[in-house]
Protein backbone atom coordinates (compact mmCIF):
# COMPACT_ATOMS: atom_id res chain seq x y z
CA UNK A 1 0.00 0.00 0.00
CA UNK A 2 1.45 3.40 -1.12
CA UNK A 3 2.13 6.07 1.75
CA UNK A 4 -0.82 8.35 -0.65
CA UNK A 5 -3.63 5.51 0.05
CA UNK A 6 -2.02 4.74 3.74
CA UNK A 7 -2.77 8.67 4.30
CA UNK A 8 -6.09 8.92 2.47
CA UNK A 9 -7.22 6.16 4.45
CA UNK A 10 -6.48 7.84 7.96
CA UNK A 11 -7.80 10.97 6.85
CA UNK A 12 -10.80 8.71 6.10
CA UNK A 13 -10.88 7.10 9.40
CA UNK A 14 -10.80 10.45 11.19
CA UNK A 15 -14.02 11.38 9.14
CA UNK A 16 -16.10 8.68 10.24
CA UNK A 17 -14.83 8.83 13.79
CA UNK A 18 -16.11 12.62 13.49
CA UNK A 19 -19.56 11.47 12.68
CA UNK A 20 -19.65 8.42 15.04
CA UNK A 21 -18.98 10.80 17.72
CA UNK A 22 -21.57 13.30 16.80
CA UNK A 23 -23.84 11.06 16.43
CA UNK A 24 -23.63 9.34 19.71
CA UNK A 25 -23.61 12.91 21.11
CA UNK A 26 -27.45 13.84 19.71
CA UNK A 27 -28.93 10.56 20.90
CA UNK A 28 -29.05 12.03 24.51
CA UNK A 29 -31.59 14.61 22.87
CA UNK A 30 -34.86 13.89 21.82
CA UNK A 31 -36.01 15.27 18.16
CA UNK A 32 -37.55 18.46 19.56
CA UNK A 33 -34.51 19.92 21.42
CA UNK A 34 -32.51 18.71 18.36
CA UNK A 35 -35.02 20.43 16.26
CA UNK A 36 -35.00 23.62 18.01
CA UNK A 37 -31.58 24.17 18.04
CA UNK A 38 -29.93 25.89 21.08
CA UNK A 39 -33.65 28.02 21.99
CA UNK A 40 -35.57 27.28 24.50
CA UNK A 41 -39.17 25.83 24.68
CA UNK A 42 -41.56 28.52 23.78
CA UNK A 43 -44.74 29.58 26.25
CA UNK A 44 -46.53 31.79 23.48
CA UNK A 45 -48.08 30.45 20.11
CA UNK A 46 -45.68 32.81 18.40
CA UNK A 47 -43.08 31.73 19.92
CA UNK A 48 -43.77 28.18 17.95
CA UNK A 49 -43.68 30.30 14.99
CA UNK A 50 -40.51 31.77 15.56
CA UNK A 51 -39.36 28.51 16.22
CA UNK A 52 -40.13 26.72 13.00
CA UNK A 53 -38.56 29.84 11.04
CA UNK A 54 -35.31 29.25 12.92
CA UNK A 55 -35.42 25.15 12.34
CA UNK A 56 -36.22 25.73 8.70
CA UNK A 57 -33.80 28.50 8.31
CA UNK A 58 -30.68 26.47 10.11
CA UNK A 59 -31.73 23.33 8.17
CA UNK A 60 -31.24 25.33 4.69
CA UNK A 61 -28.39 26.88 5.67
CA UNK A 62 -26.43 23.50 7.01
CA UNK A 63 -28.07 22.27 3.48
CA UNK A 64 -26.30 24.80 1.56
CA UNK A 65 -22.79 24.84 3.97
CA UNK A 66 -22.83 20.61 2.93
CA UNK A 67 -23.07 21.28 -0.92
CA UNK A 68 -20.53 24.43 -0.41
CA UNK A 69 -17.94 22.08 1.75
CA UNK A 70 -18.75 19.28 -0.85
CA UNK A 71 -17.65 21.69 -3.78
CA UNK A 72 -14.57 22.78 -1.85
CA UNK A 73 -13.37 19.42 -0.40
CA UNK A 74 -13.68 17.67 -3.83
CA UNK A 75 -10.98 19.63 -6.09
CA UNK A 76 -8.71 19.20 -3.02
CA UNK A 77 -9.03 15.60 -2.56
CA UNK A 78 -9.33 14.41 -5.88
CA UNK A 79 -7.85 16.82 -8.29
CA UNK A 80 -4.67 18.11 -6.75
CA UNK A 81 -1.50 18.36 -9.14
CA UNK A 82 -0.27 15.07 -10.08
CA UNK A 83 1.93 16.17 -12.91
CA UNK A 84 3.04 19.23 -15.17
CA UNK A 85 0.49 18.84 -17.45
CA UNK A 86 -2.64 21.05 -17.24
CA UNK A 87 -5.86 19.82 -16.71
CA UNK A 88 -8.40 20.53 -19.68
CA UNK A 89 -9.50 24.48 -19.65
CA UNK A 90 -13.34 25.32 -19.67
CA UNK A 91 -13.73 28.66 -20.32
CA UNK A 92 -17.59 29.33 -20.23
CA UNK A 93 -20.07 26.95 -19.19
CA UNK A 94 -23.55 28.49 -19.47
CA UNK A 95 -26.09 25.83 -17.78
CA UNK A 96 -23.34 26.00 -14.11
CA UNK A 97 -23.32 29.83 -14.30
CA UNK A 98 -27.64 29.51 -13.92
CA UNK A 99 -27.46 26.95 -11.44
CA UNK A 100 -24.93 28.87 -9.41
CA UNK A 101 -26.83 32.15 -9.98
CA UNK A 102 -30.59 31.08 -9.93
CA UNK A 103 -30.43 28.42 -6.91
CA UNK A 104 -29.04 31.38 -4.96
CA UNK A 105 -31.99 33.73 -5.86
CA UNK A 106 -34.47 30.80 -5.47
CA UNK A 107 -33.52 30.52 -1.68
CA UNK A 108 -33.56 34.31 -1.17
CA UNK A 109 -37.01 34.27 -2.05
CA UNK A 110 -38.25 31.80 -0.11
CA UNK A 111 -36.47 32.63 2.79
CA UNK A 112 -37.98 35.97 2.32
CA UNK A 113 -41.29 34.74 1.84
CA UNK A 114 -41.28 32.46 5.39
CA UNK A 115 -39.78 35.38 6.99
CA UNK A 116 -42.68 37.85 6.25
CA UNK A 117 -45.12 35.39 6.20
CA UNK A 118 -44.08 33.96 10.15
CA UNK A 119 -43.60 38.64 10.93
CA UNK A 120 -47.10 39.09 10.22
CA UNK A 121 -48.41 36.44 12.51
CA UNK A 122 -45.84 37.76 15.04
CA UNK A 123 -47.12 40.78 15.52
CA UNK A 124 -51.02 40.54 14.37
CA UNK A 125 -52.80 42.50 17.24
CA UNK A 126 -56.27 41.72 17.94
CA UNK A 127 -58.70 45.35 18.56
CA UNK A 128 -60.13 43.77 22.18
CA UNK A 129 -57.09 41.72 24.26
CA UNK A 130 -58.23 40.49 27.48
CA UNK A 131 -55.27 42.38 29.20
CA UNK A 132 -53.29 45.49 28.56
CA UNK A 133 -49.91 46.01 30.52
CA UNK A 134 -47.60 48.92 30.38
CA UNK A 135 -43.83 48.09 30.84
CA UNK A 136 -42.13 50.99 31.81
CA UNK A 137 -38.23 50.98 31.85
CA UNK A 138 -35.94 52.99 33.55
CA UNK A 139 -32.30 52.85 34.59
CA UNK A 140 -31.87 50.44 35.72
CA UNK A 141 -35.18 48.94 36.44
CA UNK A 142 -39.26 48.04 35.60
CA UNK A 143 -42.17 49.33 36.25
CA UNK A 144 -45.19 47.46 35.54
CA UNK A 145 -48.76 48.83 35.25
CA UNK A 146 -52.15 47.53 34.27
CA UNK A 147 -54.23 49.60 31.85
CA UNK A 148 -57.12 47.19 31.11
CA UNK A 149 -58.37 44.11 32.26
CA UNK A 150 -61.42 42.57 30.73
CA UNK A 151 -62.57 45.88 29.14
CA UNK A 152 -62.20 47.98 32.30
CA UNK A 153 -59.58 49.65 34.35
CA UNK A 154 -58.26 47.71 37.78
CA UNK A 155 -57.53 50.47 40.37
CA UNK A 156 -55.80 50.26 43.40
CA UNK A 157 -57.11 51.74 47.00
CA UNK A 158 -57.60 55.59 46.49
CA UNK A 159 -58.10 55.44 42.51
CA UNK A 160 -54.53 55.26 41.35
CA UNK A 161 -53.38 52.54 38.79
CA UNK A 162 -51.77 49.13 39.86
CA UNK A 163 -48.34 49.32 40.14
CA UNK A 164 -45.12 46.90 40.48
CA UNK A 165 -41.72 48.56 40.51
CA UNK A 166 -38.75 46.80 40.80
CA UNK A 167 -35.60 48.34 43.36
CA UNK A 168 -32.35 47.44 43.95
CA UNK A 169 -33.73 44.67 46.30
CA UNK A 170 -36.40 43.28 44.81
CA UNK A 171 -36.80 41.92 40.98
CA UNK A 172 -40.36 43.06 39.60
CA UNK A 173 -42.93 40.61 39.30
CA UNK A 174 -45.09 40.96 36.07
CA UNK A 175 -47.84 38.86 37.00
CA UNK A 176 -50.43 38.16 33.99
CA UNK A 177 -52.99 35.59 33.18
CA UNK A 178 -52.09 32.03 30.90
CA UNK A 179 -54.53 31.44 28.14
CA UNK A 180 -55.53 35.18 27.56
CA UNK A 181 -54.51 37.59 25.07
CA UNK A 182 -52.24 40.25 26.47
CA UNK A 183 -51.27 43.23 24.92
CA UNK A 184 -47.62 45.10 26.09
CA UNK A 185 -47.36 48.69 26.23
CA UNK A 186 -43.44 49.67 25.91
CA UNK A 187 -42.17 53.06 27.39
CA UNK A 188 -38.55 53.59 28.17
CA UNK A 189 -38.32 57.03 30.88
CA UNK A 190 -34.57 58.11 29.62
CA UNK A 191 -33.00 55.31 27.25
CA UNK A 192 -33.29 53.31 25.24
CA UNK A 193 -33.95 49.94 26.96
CA UNK A 194 -35.08 46.31 25.69
CA UNK A 195 -38.24 43.97 26.55
CA UNK A 196 -36.99 40.56 26.05
CA UNK A 197 -38.09 37.25 27.81
CA UNK A 198 -36.52 34.07 26.16
CA UNK A 199 -39.14 31.51 26.57
CA UNK A 200 -41.16 33.93 24.22
CA UNK A 201 -38.74 33.83 21.56
CA UNK A 202 -39.41 37.63 21.16
CA UNK A 203 -37.72 41.17 21.88
CA UNK A 204 -38.59 44.30 21.20
CA UNK A 205 -36.83 47.63 21.96
CA UNK A 206 -38.10 50.26 24.01
CA UNK A 207 -38.06 53.99 23.06
CA UNK A 208 -38.73 56.94 25.07
CA UNK A 209 -42.21 57.69 24.31
CA UNK A 210 -44.05 59.42 22.64
CA UNK A 211 -41.34 62.12 22.47
CA UNK A 212 -38.63 59.78 20.59
CA UNK A 213 -40.47 56.58 19.64
CA UNK A 214 -41.06 56.52 15.65
CA UNK A 215 -42.10 52.54 15.98
CA UNK A 216 -44.82 50.37 16.95
CA UNK A 217 -44.52 50.86 20.95
CA UNK A 218 -46.69 47.36 21.19
CA UNK A 219 -47.16 43.81 21.01
CA UNK A 220 -49.83 40.97 22.00
CA UNK A 221 -49.26 37.04 22.66
CA UNK A 222 -50.84 34.41 24.47
CA UNK A 223 -49.31 32.83 27.41
CA UNK A 224 -49.90 28.62 26.76
CA UNK A 225 -49.19 28.05 30.43
CA UNK A 226 -48.67 28.97 33.60
CA UNK A 227 -44.85 29.30 34.81
CA UNK A 228 -42.39 31.63 35.86
CA UNK A 229 -40.21 32.92 32.72
CA UNK A 230 -37.04 35.33 33.47
CA UNK A 231 -37.33 38.37 31.43
CA UNK A 232 -34.21 40.66 30.52
CA UNK A 233 -33.49 43.96 29.64
CA UNK A 234 -31.60 43.11 25.57
CA UNK A 235 -30.41 46.60 24.65
CA UNK A 236 -26.98 47.98 26.80
CA UNK A 237 -28.32 50.84 28.31
CA UNK A 238 -25.39 51.87 30.87
CA UNK A 239 -23.59 50.62 34.00
CA UNK A 240 -26.29 48.42 35.95
CA UNK A 241 -28.04 46.97 32.51
CA UNK A 242 -26.82 43.43 33.34
CA UNK A 243 -29.08 43.67 36.49
CA UNK A 244 -31.83 44.80 34.48
CA UNK A 245 -34.02 41.92 34.98
CA UNK A 246 -37.45 41.13 35.67
CA UNK A 247 -40.03 38.25 36.01
CA UNK A 248 -43.22 37.15 34.23
CA UNK A 249 -45.07 34.95 36.12
CA UNK A 250 -48.29 33.46 34.65
CA UNK A 251 -50.81 32.30 36.84
CA UNK A 252 -54.41 30.51 35.99
CA UNK A 253 -56.56 33.14 34.98
CA UNK A 254 -59.14 32.25 38.55
CA UNK A 255 -56.09 33.41 40.08
CA UNK A 256 -54.92 36.10 38.38
CA UNK A 257 -58.70 37.54 38.77
CA UNK A 258 -58.03 36.87 42.39
CA UNK A 259 -54.52 38.41 42.47
CA UNK A 260 -55.94 41.51 40.93
CA UNK A 261 -58.76 41.51 43.25
CA UNK A 262 -56.41 41.88 46.20
CA UNK A 263 -53.96 44.09 44.70
CA UNK A 264 -57.08 47.01 44.63
CA UNK A 265 -57.98 45.93 48.10
CA UNK A 266 -56.37 47.16 51.41
CA UNK A 267 -54.20 45.12 53.69
CA UNK A 268 -55.77 45.36 57.23
CA UNK A 269 -52.15 44.48 58.46
CA UNK A 270 -50.04 47.23 57.11
CA UNK A 271 -53.17 49.81 56.47
CA UNK A 272 -51.95 50.41 52.92
CA UNK A 273 -52.59 48.36 49.96
CA UNK A 274 -51.58 45.06 49.19
CA UNK A 275 -48.29 44.94 47.09
CA UNK A 276 -47.38 42.13 44.86
CA UNK A 277 -45.77 40.17 47.44
CA UNK A 278 -48.44 40.23 50.16
CA UNK A 279 -51.23 39.68 47.32
CA UNK A 280 -49.20 36.64 46.38
CA UNK A 281 -48.93 35.64 50.17
CA UNK A 282 -52.37 35.71 50.93
CA UNK A 283 -53.35 33.49 47.67
CA UNK A 284 -51.35 30.26 49.35
CA UNK A 285 -50.86 28.54 45.90
CA UNK A 286 -47.89 27.07 45.82
CA UNK A 287 -44.50 27.48 44.39
CA UNK A 288 -46.96 29.43 41.23
CA UNK A 289 -47.82 32.15 43.83
CA UNK A 290 -44.09 32.45 45.36
CA UNK A 291 -43.72 35.98 46.32
CA UNK A 292 -40.75 37.09 45.20
CA UNK A 293 -38.74 36.43 41.66
CA UNK A 294 -38.18 32.25 41.32
CA UNK A 295 -36.07 32.52 38.32
CA UNK A 296 -33.58 35.40 39.09
CA UNK A 297 -32.46 37.48 42.28
CA UNK A 298 -30.90 40.77 42.92
CA UNK A 299 -27.75 41.79 42.27
CA UNK A 300 -25.46 42.44 45.05
CA UNK A 301 -24.75 46.32 45.59
CA UNK A 302 -22.37 46.10 48.49
CA UNK A 303 -19.06 46.55 46.70
CA UNK A 304 -17.17 45.69 50.26
CA UNK A 305 -18.47 42.35 50.12
CA UNK A 306 -16.20 41.74 46.80
CA UNK A 307 -13.49 40.36 46.41
CA UNK A 308 -10.20 41.51 44.10
CA UNK A 309 -9.68 38.71 41.31
CA UNK A 310 -5.82 38.97 40.95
Amino acid sequence: MSQEERSRKRRLAKVIGLVGLVAFAVTGCSTDEVLRFGWPVGVTEQADDMRRLWTGSVIASLVVGVITWVLILWPVAFHRKKSDKLPRQTQYNNALELIYTGVPVIIVVVLFVFTASTENKVLAETDKPDVKVEALAFQWNWDFSYKEVGGSKPTAPGGGEIHTVGSSREIPLLVLPAGRTIEYQLRSRDVIHSFYVPEMHFKRDVFPYPEKNNQDNTFQNKIARPGSFVGRCAELCGSYHAFMNFEVRALPGEQFDQFLRLRGQVNPSTGVAYSTSEALTQMNCGQLCAPYATTTSPPNTDRTARTASG
